[in-house]
């Protein structure tokens, strides 16, 4: 053997050890976890019954399904569950991917895609109710404080911070880090602020904690009351104000991945916080409340149903305080 017969031969023994080395891709079979599961099971892993699953996918499916068929393409189907799984989780997504039988790179665009067309629903599904008569009911129905059409409040999600140049934009001021923004700067951008002050809802208010500014269509408690009716007056409104943080638990029940941190880029979490959202609705509308917290009891007041004087300055706390007085 000549030395460039033994060099050919050491090249070639040298490519086949390479390519024993080299990775193969695996398609990891799938399971077909609506057949697998019964409802409690699959709701339990994918915070939405059958019938509200089916209802989600039948409004993005042609938006989330594969642009082909080839190389055992991820049904529209399997990238929803997949995605609930990751909000029912917060697991990192190689995790993720493990569970389903799918790359990481995968269920990272997946997530993003499919959070992307759900959170596209929001206006269908998260909005300000139409019906004022039946809002002011039910929030009465609570501990008896009239003319409440809404309750603002503030909830956080943990996210990783980005570093860099805005990295402080990030940080938590309740964990005493400058930086987030106040509840009032929050509402003095928002939409409904705007629509209260140009009096689209006459006669009517929302209420808040003491993180907002008292006004003639925002009331929040008094910091020091003084007598019975002021009394009756703040424990109302805070009986009456607990369901907007009943409402953040059990959203955030619902969905774990809000609760945890969620380690995606801040570019990607905005949609897959107001995804949640809408998710949380439809499973509401279609009677799915497993996830709900129990409501507390009403407060024990007069159950007469008094309306104040529509021709009185709407929404102050004074006529308000009034109206427990009439009561006692």
């Amino acid at each position: 053997m000549d030395l460039f017969d033994f060099l050919d031969d050491e090249f070639d023994d040298f490519l086949g050890n390479i390519s024993r080395l080299k990775k193969h891709r695996e398609i990891r079979p799938r399971i077909n976890h609506l057949v697998e599961y019964d409802d409690e099971q699959f709701r339990s892993r994918f915070r939405l019954s059958k019938l509200a699953f089916n209802y989600v996918l039948s409004l993005i499916e042609d938006d989330i399904k594969p642009t082909t068929n080839w190389n055992s393409a991820i049904s529209p189907e399997n990238r929803l569950l997949l995605t609930l799984n990751y909000y029912a989780t917060g697991c990192f997504l190689g995790a993720i991917g493990d569970m389903s039988g799918v790359s990481k790179a995968s269920v990272s665009r997946i997530v993003l895609n499919v959070s992307v067309a759900i959170a596209k629903l929001r206006p269908k599904f998260v909005k300000f109710p139409s019906n004022l008569q039946s809002l002011t009911h039910g929030f009465y129905n609570i501990a008896k404080f009239p003319r409440v059409i809404g309750i603002i409040g503030c909830t956080h999600v943990n996210i990783k911070s980005p570093g860099g140049e805005y990295a402080e934009c990030y940080k938590d001021r309740h964990a005493r880090w400058p930086g987030s923004s106040k509840k009032q700067t929050i509402f003095n951008n928002s939409r409904i602020k705007h629509r209260l002050e140009n009096k689209e809802f006459p006669n009517n208010m929302i209420i808040g904690d003491r993180g907002y500014k008292n006004t003639k269509y925002l009331l929040t408690p008094l910091h020091n009351p003084c007598n019975p009716a002021e009394i009756i007056y703040n424990e109302s409104l805070q009986k009456t104000r607990n369901v907007v943080e009943r409402t953040y638990g059990a959203w955030k029940n619902r969905f774990p991945v809000l609760s945890k941190k969620i380690i995606l880029h801040p570019s990607r979490v905005q949609a897959i916080i107001v995804a949640c959202a809408v998710l949380h609705n439809i499973a509401i509308m279609s009677g799915d409340e497993h996830f709900q917290d129990d409501s507390e009891q009403n407060h024990h007041v007069n159950d007469t149903h008094r309306e104040i004087d529509n021709n009185l300055e709407n929404g102050t706390r004074n006529n308000i305080i009034e109206y427990y007085e009439s009561l006692l």
